[in-house]
């Protein structure tokens, strides 16, 4: 087997990551246990009994815009990940306004998930041993747990986020055989995906939801320069984790609704939405089970936290070797092949935010979670339209054998379908914050802001610093060979480089 290489002198490591590895990654950023038992329950409220299809929707949904997506993958090898796309098919002033809204959307899914973990320790703590623990000391500890697993090489991630994520999804497949198992309250149904029980005025919430809990599943492009064979690689990586989130999803969800019965599910979900996943598994598998479920939700909170660290890191890291952020930014760590320096500075950003809150007095779940989380997630979503939209006019500016279904069909389905979900999501914040209308506002209007002021960046850059502005999300070129000695042939070249919890579920 190759052993992995750097792709720089002190560069990251190559040839590491597996297409299970990178969907480790993206799968454990929507954090599916912590998705499922404090967000799904709203869902049932909202949709009735047909809130499974609304996974299975959005999933559908996402894997179309995956096609081009992907495609695209394969002839830009830029490290810069959403915004070397944007940049590629709509230019430099919407690419950099582009990585200003890629440094919000993850910095805001992962800075507001402290909040969810402070409080989500405090609750298992309460619920299993019966003591008060503080939520800001599990935050900043959590702060500091996740700057190491950063810093610590990207196949030491790959491996903690594996076991995490089997822990967590076990738990949910070990609920549904559970369901399964005794035939669910009243027998097994299929009404769910009745299309007179998913065609409600609810479902439009429900989609809302959905949508959200795919959060980060693009991020498969960031791995690229550690990726095996990553044009093989990252697309199986992609839709491998829209694929399995969309169906896993829907099949949980369904389960809970089998768990209490079509009639039922619906009182249950709005009488104790919290609780209702860890009544379902006391029911059907044990308390024990329901104990364990309670510490499971931390470890899945933490690999959501990793998963989003890592990713900001590698944006970090591109950014830097741009030179929009500071040259610092770009250092590697000699042994782990980490980008320990935007790690460090990820982690600087994170304990400030957080502490501002708590100094703030504010409530960790329903406003640092659900404020700094919300316009993160709609930043992301605003990219994955602008990647999409960027797709058809790349192609139409290269010479290439791809299809039009995968380059034109594909994509422009993916923007109007995009468009739709977030017009959702917008227009539903209220779910989602749980907060006055001017917060609302202020919240949506953060990501047309940092946008515009993108695009400001953009404009200063071409004046004042041309040469970056001109190298921005370039591709990388060609390494040189090395000069060849006397009867030996020179080296041939090769490429080097130059880059979820949004709900206003009830506190568990």
């Amino acid at each position: 087997m190759t052993p992995p290489t750097r792709d720089s002198a002190e560069g990251l490591r190559t040839g590491t990551l597996t297409t299970a590895d990178i969907s480790f990654f993206v799968v454990s950023a929507a954090a599916p246990l912590t998705v499922m038992a404090g967000v799904a329950p709203i869902a049932i409220v909202l949709g009735g009994i047909g809130a499974p299809a609304g996974y299975l929707l959005a999933g559908l949904t996402l894997a179309v815009f995956a096609v081009g997506f992907t495609t695209m993958s394969r002839h830009v090898r830029s490290a810069g990940a959403f915004y070397a796309y944007i940049t590629r098919g709509l230019g430099k002033p919407v690419g950099i306004a582009a990585a200003l809204l890629a440094m919000l959307g993850y910095n805001g899914m992962e800075i507001g998930v402290y909040g969810l973990l402070g409080t989500a320790t405090a609750d298992t703590a309460h619920s299993l041993w019966d003591l008060d623990v503080p939520w800001l000391p599990v935050s900043l500890a959590g702060l500091l747990l996740i700057w190491y697993g950063g810093y610590r090489s990207i196949d030491f991630g790959a491996k903690l986020l594996g076991v995490l994520l089997v822990a967590e999804t076990g738990i949910l497949v070990l609920l549904a055989g559970g369901v399964l198992l005794e035939g669910g309250a009243d027998g097994l149904s299929l009404a769910s995906f009745a299309p007179g029980n998913v065609l409600v005025p609810g479902t439009a919430g429900v989609l809302a939801f959905a949508f959200a809990a795919f959060t980060g599943f693009e991020s498969t492009v960031i791995y690229r320069r550690e990726a095996k064979d990553p044009d093989r690689t990252v697309p199986r990586a992609t839709y491998l984790a829209v694929c399995f989130l969309g169906l896993f999803y829907a099949f949980v969800v369904w389960t809970a609704i089998q768990a209490f019965g079509d009639a039922k599910v619906v009182e249950a979900a709005g009488d104790d939405p919290a609780g209702l996943f860890f009544t379902a598994i006391t029911l059907y598998v044990g308390a024990w089970a329901a104990d364990l479920m309670h510490v499971l939700i931390v470890t899945s909170v933490i690999a959501s936290l990793l998963a989003f660290h890592n990713a900001i890191n590698r944006y970090g890291l591109a950014l830097a070797e741009e030179g929009v952020l500071p040259r610092a930014f770009g250092r590697v760590h000699p042994r782990h092949g980490s980008p320990y320096v935007a790690g460090l500075a990820q982690t600087g950003l994170g304990a400030a935010v957080v502490l501002a809150f708590a100094l703030a007095g504010a409530d960790p779940y329903q406003q640092l979670l659900l404020w700094v989380n919300t316009p993160g997630m709609i930043g992301l979503l605003a990219l994955q339209l602008l990647a999409a939209l960027a797709v058809p006019f790349f192609f139409r500016r290269i010479t290439h054998e791809e299809g039009v279904l995968r380059t034109t069909v594909a994509p422009a389905v993916a923007v109007v379908l995009l468009s739709g979900a977030m017009g959702l999501v917008i227009t539903h914040m209220d779910l989602f914050t749980a907060a006055s209308p001017l917060v609302n506002t202020v919240l949506v209007a953060l990501v047309p802001a940092v946008f515009v002021l993108g695009l400001g960046l953009a404009r200063r850059l071409r004046r004042t610093r041309p040469e970056v502005y001109a190298r921005f999300a370039a591709e990388p070129a060609p390494q040189q060979p090395e000069t060849a000695t006397e009867g030996e042939a020179p080296s041939c070249p090769h490429p080097t480089s130059s880059s979820s919890t949004p709900a206003s579920a009830p506190r568990n």
